[in-house]
């Protein structure tokens, strides 16, 4: 039976999973909105947007439906926003496609035909399109590691040598590393950031069919194959049951809702999610729903006082913030290529999608990951068909 305060158990768990969600990626949060032309003070307004309504989405809906429900920005979406080139109308334009991503999500929850399209995608073109977005962002590391030895090769041995004692403290290890290369390198200069907190900014949306096409699918894709899905398959391996549709429509709305802030896209979580599932979060499956609604109290917290991280995050060397965002991506560069290639009668097809993707190129203003998305398509359909 539920009851109407949190274990501690599942206060600890909640805290663990704001800071592995929160620290673990916000540098390629960043690096996604300032590639799609985000001023400082967008890009600030846009982390703490998406943390607080991640945060907010998780509480809602695990006291709403009693199951540990995680909710989480989506990691590969803005990594595909970091490989992907600005919209001509800058900034706002962006900020449609991300509303239009939104919308489909809702769509794609309580239209079963769209969702049912969007499961269909084959996995391995999926994750092979996610793959060829990861691979550029995880040479920066090594190239910094040139470029920049004394500051990149710090964060990258602190991430190897943590990653080794437990994977989850990594990144964010990682990032406590990065904080000290930057106060060492300050010299006489502060680095404390100018406000802690700070209002919002409101962007209002424009839309062209180049961002809808180039940047609103490709987000909505990436989001949905590789987050929401698997989401809901890591909460049934546990014995949960959500219903996808409404959970589906629920993030998809928070997506509407915090996109005109600069929010790219909320979806559910999927290592999170298994973090509060298991029985590690708590004995009593029936108390799990604690350990998310936890959670997403602590990214509220961490969302309020984004402007302070963005601040300080300024004073770092770009390349710097390229290493952070490399490293914390490697896993998922890894589990991405790995499930790309599994089925080998797909590989052929796969490896065009990662090749067109990871090559950057842009035609008709459309970018590399529609048309490697595109041309793996025609591929597994020519291959399925000759066999």
């Amino acid at each position: 039976m539920a009851q109407s305060f949190p274990p501690m158990q599942t206060v600890s768990t909640g805290l663990v999973v704001a800071v592995v969600g929160f620290f673990s990626s916000f540098p390629i949060v960043l690096q996604g909105l300032h590639a799609m032309g985000a001023s400082p003070a967008q890009a600030a307004s846009g982390l703490m947007s998406a943390a607080i309504a991640m945060g907010l989405a998780a509480i809602v809906l695990s006291l709403r439906y009693r199951l540990p429900i995680s909710v989480a920005w989506s990691t590969p979406g803005v990594a595909l926003l970091a490989v992907s080139a600005a919209p001509a109308g800058g900034f706002a334009e962006a900020v449609g496609a991300f509303l239009c991503a939104g919308a489909l999500t809702v769509l794609a929850g309580a239209w079963r035909p769209l969702g049912r399209l969007a499961a269909a995608i084959p996995t391995s073109l999926a994750q092979a399109m996610l793959g060829g977005v990861l691979l550029p962002l995880c040479i920066v590391p090594f190239k910094a590691a040139v470029d920049l030895p004394w500051q990149a090769l710090p964060v990258i041995l602190t991430w190897f040598v943590a990653g080794r004692i437990n994977r989850l403290i990594a990144v964010p290890a990682a990032v406590l590393a990065a904080a000290i290369v930057v106060i060492l390198n300050a010299g006489d200069n502060t680095v404390l950031p100018d406000r802690l907190m700070a209002a919002p900014v409101w962007i209002t949306p424009e839309f062209s069919l180049a961002s809808v096409v180039g940047i609103g699918i490709p987000l909505f894709i990436v989001t949905m194959a590789t987050q929401n899905i698997p989401g809901i398959a890591v909460m049934r391996s546990f014995g949960f049951s959500p219903d996808a549709g409404r959970l589906f429509s629920w993030v998809g709305g928070a997506s509407i809702l915090s996109s005109p802030l600069g929010a790219p896209a909320t979806c559910l979580a999927a290592i999170t999610a298994a973090m509060c599932s298991n029985e590690d979060s708590h004995p009593d499956p029936d108390q799990r729903y604690w350990s998310a609604i936890m959670g997403g109290l602590f990214y509220c917290l961490f969302g309020v006082f984004a402007v302070a991280i963005t601040g300080f995050a300024a004073h770092a060397d770009p390349l710097l913030m390229g290493t952070l965002a490399g490293v914390a991506l490697i896993g998922v560069l890894a589990n991405a290529t790995s499930a790309a290639l599994e089925n080998q009668t797909e590989r052929e097809a796969a490896i065009l999608t990662f090749a067109i993707t990871a090559s950057g190129i842009t035609v008709f203003g459309l970018g590399a990951a529609v048309w490697g998305l595109l041309a793996g398509g025609i591929a597994y359909l020519a291959t399925n068909r000759v066999r």
